[in-house]
């Protein structure tokens, strides 16, 4: 009797599926984010507010971006460098940027074109934009 017992305690932990290796959880990479927080209504244009976070191993001393605003039809309204300047690791920090001559309600899109710079001791040139996540707040699409 001890002996079938055996068998079945052996028989029930062979038939018990085991998680496969991809369902194990692992630790995010590390990255970038930027948050496009809200558009707001300035003196002769519009701010862009966003959140920052550098999640990577090293300070970034300083990281721009160009961005294209793109209007309500779709088409590119302009081009422009937004400086956000030092991303402290292990950070998260508040950027705004006030833009002469852009009116929000008009802006459907913001379309990060490229990082201008991207730099820092130990921070490999092209961490800004290959680390890079985004996401919008704002009600306006935001990304790559």
């Amino acid at each position: 009797m001890r002996r079938a017992a055996s068998l079945l305690v052996l028989t029930s932990l062979a038939a018990v599926p085991l998680a496969p290796a991809s369902a194990q959880t692992t630790a995010p990479e590390p990255h970038v984010s930027l948050d496009l927080n809200a558009l707001q209504p300035s003196e002769g244009g519009c701010r862009l507010t966003f959140v920052v976070a550098n999640d990577l191993a090293t300070p970034i001393d300083r990281a721009a971006y160009e961005m294209a605003l793109f209007d309500k039809a779709g088409v590119v309204d302009r081009l422009t460098v937004l400086d956000f300047k030092s991303l402290p690791s292990g950070r998260t920090k508040v950027s705004r940027f006030d833009l002469k001559g852009v009116d929000c309600a008009n802006v459907s899109r913001v379309l990060i074109n490229d990082a201008t710079e991207c730099s820092g001791a130990g921070t490999a040139p092209d961490a800004c934009l290959s680390a890079l996540k985004t996401q919008s707040t704002s009600g306006i699409s935001f990304g790559r």
